[in-house]
């Protein structure tokens, strides 16, 4: 990169030549990832000044280091204070946007010193503040070097780093390039060696200071005019800025640079200036050597679409163009990818979903475009109801080999009317992102799945949650199981259906009827233990006792059962503000709002309008309690959650597992997790002829309590906790584990 800079001919930049110092810094910064600066004074108006060289510098990932003399304006050195103390907005700056990005460094102003603040706390421009250790001079460096992570490029200067240093004095400055001879070449590793001594706080001819300790700049108080290079307002550096375009070769590198920064808004690139992760580089190894096809078997919270997207960013960078399709579940994860996708600055989105009436005009052109040949990028993000539509199906037919397909919660392509589309599909390179990739229940789906992307377990790859958890991805938890009983009235309900299933057992093997009645009991029975009203006790305690502690019931999740309640169901003076044949969830709801009347309480259900509203509103914290049945299952990203309390009793690894994945994602002010669960065991008489089927549901009902509290803080009291019930039915809590694993 800097290889492919004009340099000047005599490598010199001088005030009124050909060549100034703002080229050559301009033209640095647009070739560089590193910057160390070894300076006297230092003023923010400077990257100002440079602020198109800065968009492209920090856009493309580039960091500063600078070391700076202990005097600055007030409001330089209010924002390196901020900056250092961490009080910044998390907003204040979008490094990826590079045309926001060119804006916001382009005016000096209020948000501009917001900017400087960001960039100083995200540890983009790292600084120290130094002076004589014995004597009381300043520091007065005026040298640096740039690096592109092969070459360098040093220099020294007469000029400080300040708008009138670059602007408006009579300065000279002289450049030496790592490549050409042998004395440049000792000079920058002279002065890399000099710069690091100083930076890494060994240099004992060096007092450092604190942020407090910088003397302020006042104009007129001061005998040295470089001082009053510091204090420059916004019309004057303005004016000064429009000057210096009267240069040819400034001029020709601010074009150089505009035309760079449009090619730039419009190449993807990776959303984070580290790059991907080892295991996500691993997974797109693994994808190739699969011949681009695979599963991700990753945790809820390991960044899934991110890895998905990188592969797709690695696949552009060998053929300079995209089309990828995106199926999704829901709506909701619809616009949570479009999120993802611009970090990437992926272009040519669209959204097919009913949600967005223009989806078929949009393909429509896309089809006339890939028909004539034209190599047009795009991602589109579908619902998978919306793909086996007649005319997706029919844009999916133009693309032919060239896109690639990621499927998000992948294992809804075992559904059959998915399933029969993608088998006619001539997409060749596919990817399936799932937390739970098997079917349950449904083995022919999870076979088909796994044949679609030639795929089968341990998968192409596979990050547990247990490794996520230990490697600070996701956060720690504690789990409280708690056993709730059936009342004595659910209790015969339970026990007369049960004798049923006992005496339907042994013909539902051979005769179809008997099969269909002996399922049909099984569900019966099932939802005694989905709709026991002592779990309404027991959720009313925890809510009492959760409402004690320092957040409260602030950033709580409810997984409420499905279904409703009917008057013989339920005790109509314990609940009078619930109307009968009310929804169960309303119960729940009901209850927090009983105990709890100051807190709030939303339903996020299927019926819910505005569902990012919502979600936006308990990220915010205005929303304290967010209830639901089963529209936070997959993929939704609520990382502000730290509690959570499931009430409905689910079997299904994929429910319950993509449900702790919702509140074990990381966020900065979330130490751990915590999780009450529900557990319902009904106790059947030992001498009881249904014993042995009994035993086997708790065993089945007690696997999710091992997924749970295995991976715990408080493992050991979790499993303390049902030390009763497992010595009831003879279950070994250890041995259930071994035979999950």
């Amino acid at each position: 990169m800097l290889r492919e800079v004009d340099w000047s001919e005599d490598r010199s930049y001088r005030s009124g030549s050909e060549n100034e110092a703002v080229q050559f810094y301009l033209d640095g910064l647009c070739n560089s990832t590193n910057f160390d600066l070894l300076l006297g004074y230092f003023s923010s108006a400077a990257i100002n000044v440079l602020s198109l060289g800065f968009a492209s510098f920090l856009y493309t990932g580039g960091t500063m280091r600078m070391v700076i003399n202990n005097v600055l304006s007030q409001e330089d050195k209010d924002a390196i204070k901020t900056g250092l103390d961490g009080e910044i907005p998390i907003d204040a700056l979008d490094l990826s946007d590079i045309k926001k990005l060119k804006s916001s460094l382009n005016e000096y102003g209020k948000h501009f010193f917001e900017c400087l603040s960001w960039l100083i706390g995200n540890e983009k421009i790292n600084i120290k503040i130094i002076g004589p250790k014995n004597g009381k001079g300043i520091a007065h460096y005026k040298s640096g070097v740039f690096f592109d992570g092969i070459d360098s490029v040093g220099f020294k200067a007469s000029c400080n780093f300040t708008a009138y240093g670059l602007l408006e004095n009579l300065e000279e400055l002289e450049s030496f390039l790592s490549w050409e001879n042998g004395r440049s070449n000792k000079y920058i590793n002279g002065q890399k060696k000099y710069f690091e001594k100083i930076f890494s706080e060994e240099a004992d001819f060096v007092a450092y200071h604190e942020v407090e300790d910088v003397i302020i700049a006042i104009r007129n108080e001061f005998g040295d005019k470089t001082i009053n290079e510091l204090i420059i307002k916004e019309k004057e550096l303005a004016f000064e800025k429009n000057k210096v375009l009267e240069n040819n070769g400034i001029r020709k590198s601010f074009e150089k640079i505009n035309a760079k920064i449009e090619i730039l808004a419009r190449n993807p690139k990776f959303p984070f200036s580290k790059g991907p992760r080892d295991y996500q580089v691993e997974a797109y190894e693994n994808w190739c050597k699969n011949e681009y096809k695979g599963i991700f078997a990753m945790a809820t919270g390991t960044g899934k679409t991110l890895t998905a997207l990188n592969c797709v960013l690695n696949e552009y960078s060998k053929c300079n163009f995209y089309k990828v399709i995106i199926l999704v579940p829901t709506i909701v994860l619809v616009e949570q990818w479009e999120k993802e996708v611009k970090k990437f600055n992926f272009q040519g989105l669209v959204k097919a979903s009913s949600k967005n009436n223009d989806w078929k005009k949009e393909l429509d052109n896309l089809r006339v475009k890939e028909l004539f040949g034209l190599n047009e990028s795009f991602v589109i993000i579908s619902t998978y109801k919306t793909f086996i539509s007649a005319k997706f199906q029919e844009f999916v037919t133009s693309v032919k080999t060239k896109a690639i397909l990621i499927a998000d919660e992948a294992h809804n392509i075992g559904a059959l009317a998915v399933k029969k589309k993608l088998e006619i599909t001539d997409i060749n390179k596919r990817i399936g992102l799932s937390a739970t990739p098997k079917r349950n229940y449904d083995p022919e789906g999870s076979e088909s799945m796994e044949a679609f992307f030639h795929d089968k377990e341990p998968y192409t790859y596979n990050f547990p949650m247990d490794r996520a958890i230990e490697e600070g991805i996701l956060t720690q938890y504690y789990y409280y199981p708690k056993v709730v009983e059936l009342t004595i009235d659910e209790m015969v309900h339970y026990n007369e259906i049960t004798l049923q299933i006992v005496k339907v057992f042994q013909l539902s093997a051979k005769d179809k009827d008997a099969k269909k009645r002996y399922e049909d009991l099984l569900m019966l029975r099932k939802r005694i233990i989905h709709k026991a009203k002592d779990k309404l006790t027991a959720f009313e305690s925890i809510i009492s006792n959760l409402r004690k502690e320092v957040n409260g019931l602030q950033y709580l999740l409810v997984y409420a059962p499905e279904g409703y309640y009917n008057d013989e169901e339920t005790l109509e003076d314990s609940f009078p503000e619930v109307e009968s044949d009310s929804r169960i969830i309303d119960y729940y709801s009901n209850i927090i709002r009983t105990v709890s009347p100051e807190t709030t309480v939303t339903q996020y259900t299927s019926e819910s309008e505005d569902k990012e509203l919502i979600l936006s509103g308990f990220e915010k914290g205005k929303i304290d309690v967010l209830l639901s049945m089963k529209c936070l299952d997959e993929g939704v990203d609520i990382p502000r959650a730290e509690k959570a309390i499931f009430c409905s009793s689910t079997g299904n690894p994929r429910q319950f597992i993509q449900r702790r994945g919702r509140i074990l994602r990381k966020h900065p002010e979330k130490r751990f997790a915590k999780i009450y669960d529900l557990v319902v065991i009904p106790k059947v008489s030992l001498s009881s002829l249904s014993f042995d089927i009994e035993r086997n549901l708790v065993k089945k009902e007690l696997e999710r309590v091992v997924h749970f509290a295995y991976m715990a803080i408080n493992k050991y009291e979790a499993i303390e906790s049902l030390r009763e019930i497992c010595n009831y039915y003879d279950l070994n809590l250890d041995t259930l584990h071994e035979e999950l694993k």
